[in-house]
């Protein structure tokens, strides 16, 4: 389970965010963005790489327009990285989702 939240676009798309623990073991977590359709969709997308225990409920902390912006000029519209910690800002690039999941696999 996750903290998170959703905005839907005016073209009916949706942006998930999502808070989780890191796959790749470390101790701080990772904020993860996704791009799709709709909220089902959405998390689908992160089913099928492996996070299979993510669920959305409520809409608690949804995506900042920076976070949307970020994910949608990025061409697989899935994007990570270091969750902020105790609300401060991080100051980090957006990776493609692909990095996390190889770092989670090069630690198993």
């Amino acid at each position: 389970m996750a903290a998170g939240g959703f905005c839907k676009l005016p073209n009916g798309t949706v942006v998930v965010a999502l808070n989780l623990p890191s796959p790749a073991g470390g101790p701080a977590g990772v904020r993860v963005l996704v791009h799709a359709r709709n909220r089902a969709r959405a998390l689908t997308r992160l089913r099928n790489l492996g996070l299979r225990a993510v669920y959305l409920r409520g809409n608690a902390e949804p995506p900042t327009p920076d976070e949307v912006t970020a994910v949608l000029h990025h061409p697989d519209g899935l994007i990570w990285r270091t969750a902020p910690d105790n609300g401060v800002t991080v100051m980090e690039l957006w990776h493609p989702i692909r990095t996390l999941l190889r770092q989670s696999a090069a630690r198993t």
